[in-house]
Formats: structure tokens, sequence, C-alpha cells
């Protein structure tokens, strides 16, 4: 496959979008859901949509936090928030 014509796996329609969050957002958003960074859901840093934001964002280091929006039928767009883990 051509470089510029490279897979995007976030412009699917089946693929939810991702955002690394910031890290001056992280614990504003840790707060508001009254959970420590360590008590969130993990994503691997290997998980195709991961290495797709590296693509954007250059290195992301394990700890980090990303934010996933999903499409609802009752709340139109839910927020999901995963710490990137690296596989044990």
């Amino acid at each position: 496959m051509a470089k510029d014509k490279e897979l995007n796996i976030l412009k699917h329609g089946l693929v939810p979008e991702h955002r690394l969050l910031p890290t001056e957002e992280e614990k504003e958003v840790l707060d508001g859901l009254g959970v420590d960074r360590e008590n969130l859901p993990k994503i691997l840093i290997s998980d195709p949509a991961i290495q797709q934001l590296v693509k954007v964002h250059g290195d992301i280091n394990v700890g980090r936090i990303v934010e996933i929006k999903r499409k609802s039928r009752t709340a139109g767009v839910a927020k999901a928030y995963r710490l990137v883990v690296k596989r044990e």
C-alpha cells in the first residue's frame, strides 16, 4: 500500500472516535469520574487505534489516558476513558 494511502482505522465507520487526552485534562476527568488512574479500564499500547494515534501525536507513553466517544441511542454520545498499558 502506498504511503499516502495508508489505512487509518480511526476513520472507519465502525471504530469509535479515539482521542489522546491532553495531560492538562487528565486530573479534571479523573476527579469528575471519582477514580484513580489505575482504576480505569486498560487499552494496550499495541492496540491498532493507539498505534494510529502514535502516527498523529508521536510516541505515547504508558500511563496516558485515551478518551473514546461512542454514539449512543439513549445518551447521544457516551464517553469512555482507557489507560494505556503494555502487555505484562
